[in-house]
């Protein structure tokens, strides 16, 4: 099995090839597709990952959970296996019963079943290719699988430049392309795990007896979650169909590429999530405190600050990226990027927080504090996005970022505040250090972005600007950052160690 010092490494090497190939595809797919049809896809899609998520109630981080802790045993596999085939087939059945009575024109406003039906199978083999995920890390199998998806990356990026230059991409092209990239994942997954040994030698017919054992397993696991995530899935389609019945499809590209270019500065945490997650369940299974408490104390806050050195200066410079991952036509969504920009340093908390909720067993407390939240924003979201004459802003796309934001914000905390409690260590100390870093890198986008549009030649070209910018921002952290660790999580000793590799590596 892999270190997780190599297992990060190559998370954090598949999400930066990602990262970079996504700063090419969004500035290509938002183009081909225009605002209307991008906007539909991320309408349709969200909907059925939404629908995805509450049938899985959790349990498919109680399978990773359970698969961390004990993966020698093997009939896990064929039960959930089974479970993936009997949710399948349900929203199938779901949306053929909505269509065929005509409900579908009410619950997906201007879209064609066609696209309804695409938008279905995206969700469910978007849900299945995270699994073979997830059980290529349980199974400590990250490196190869991770070097799999930078040339599925690699692939898909030749392929979308294709469809755009000849002129071919068009909504249904685009979901074609996804359950192709998807459809790959899966096979090469399901290959790796089973070179590795994992997948052969067991009996994948199982008794009755053991359904009955591991159905009893997962629903004491996620039966606490069931009600958060009707909840969720009710909150999570309210905000979009709401933005979509208002706004229409333009607003919903607006706000579909402006969460595209949040979750992009999600590419360091979202690496380690799953490997810290895996620690922590396995340090619980051990009763280590100690070592869960270490965990989160040594990451989270670093993590956490490389969120937001990214978020910040793109929030400063969102003029710059809306023209240049959407072109013209996407130009009213500055406001919404630039909000939206702030929502996955937070998540960041989010995660890795929720992650100690599922490894350690703690679903009831995790489904109260999110139910509260969910509940809470929903009158936000009609107020911000309903029309003046209904009460509301009409704020559109801007109207749901900035709920999202908000909400984002205080439910992260909000689980903050119990896991650190339970693992003993200082709440209070965790969120300063969250207004610190985020205000000292706000600052200093600020400082460099202002001084950029000065010089007329600089500010007038969005890419060079924002190369510009981005160097000299990068300077100026990470100056201050050497001179007050503390704002980036981190220690002066550990400076000192992370030099002394470099100058050892260097030699």
């Amino acid at each position: 099995m892999d270190s997780l010092k190599k297992r990060y490494f190559y998370k954090l090497s598949t999400n930066l090839v990602g990262f970079a190939v996504s700063l090419v595809t969004q500035a290509v797919i938002p183009r081909g597709l225009g605002p209307g049809a991008y906007g539909d896809f991320n309408f349709l899609t969200n909907f059925f990952t939404q629908v995805v998520a509450f049938f899985d109630t959790g349990t498919s981080l109680g399978f990773y959970t359970k698969l961390s802790q004990r993966p020698k045993e093997f009939k896990l596999m064929p039960f959930y296996l089974y479970f993936i085939v009997a949710v399948t087939v349900a929203i199938l059945a779901l949306v053929t019963i909505i269509c065929s009575t005509g409900t579908h024109t009410r619950l997906w406003p201007n879209q064609g079943i066609f696209y309804v039906y695409l938008a279905a199978f995206f969700g469910i083999f978007s849900w299945i290719a995270k699994i073979m995920n997830q059980i290529t890390d349980a199974y400590g199998l990250t490196v190869a699988a991770e070097l799999s998806k930078i040339y599925q990356k690699m692939l898909g990026l030749i392929i979308i430049i294709l469809l755009f230059g000849f002129g071919k991409l068009f909504l249904a092209s685009f979901f074609y392309y996804n359950y192709l990239m998807l459809f790959l994942l899966i096979i090469v997954f399901f290959h790796i795990t089973k070179k590795a040994g994992y997948f052969i030698g067991g009996n994948w017919v199982l008794r009755l007896d053991d359904i009955k054992r591991y159905g009893s397993e997962f629903y004491n696991y996620a039966h606490p979650l069931l009600t958060f995530s009707l909840v969720g899935v009710v909150a999570g389609i309210f905000d979009r169909w709401l933005l979509q019945v208002y706004g229409g499809s333009i607003e919903q590209g607006f706000f579909g590429l402006s969460y595209q270019i949040g979750i992009a500065c999600f590419v360091f945490t979202g690496a380690m999530t799953p490997l810290i997650m895996r620690e922590f369940s396995v340090a619980y299974n051990n009763k280590d405190m100690r070592t869960m408490a270490d965990l989160f104390r040594r990451h989270v806050p670093l993590l956490y600050s490389i969120t937001a050195f990214l978020a910040c200066f793109i929030a400063v410079n969102a003029d710059k990226v809306t023209l240049i991952m959407g072109g013209g036509k996407f130009k009213a969504a500055a406001l919404a990027v630039s909000i939206m920009a702030f929502f996955p340093i937070h998540q960041t908390y989010g995660q890795l927080s929720g992650s100690i909720f599922y490894a350690t067993g703690q679903t009831k407390l995790y489904r109260n504090a999110g139910i509260v939240m969910l509940l809470a924003g929903i009158p936000v979201t009609y107020f911000l996005i309903a029309p003046k004459a209904m009460w509301g802003l009409n704020a559109g796309a801007t109207g749901l970022a900035i709920k999202t934001v908000i909400v984002n914000i205080v439910s992260v905390n909000v689980l903050l505040y119990f896991n650190a409690r339970f693992l003993k260590l200082s709440f209070m100390k965790y969120l300063a250090h969250q207004v610190l870093s985020v205000a000292s890198f706000l600052t200093c986008a600020l400082i460099i972005t202002l001084a950029i549009n000065k010089v007329s030649w600089l500010g007038g070209n969005a890419i060079i600007g924002f190369i510009a910018g981005g160097i000299l921002y990068t300077l100026l952290a990470a100056g201050l950052v050497l001179y007050v660790p503390r704002l980036a999580g981190i220690r002066k000793d550990d400076i000192r160690y992370i030099l002394e590799k470099i100058k050892i590596a260097g030699m």
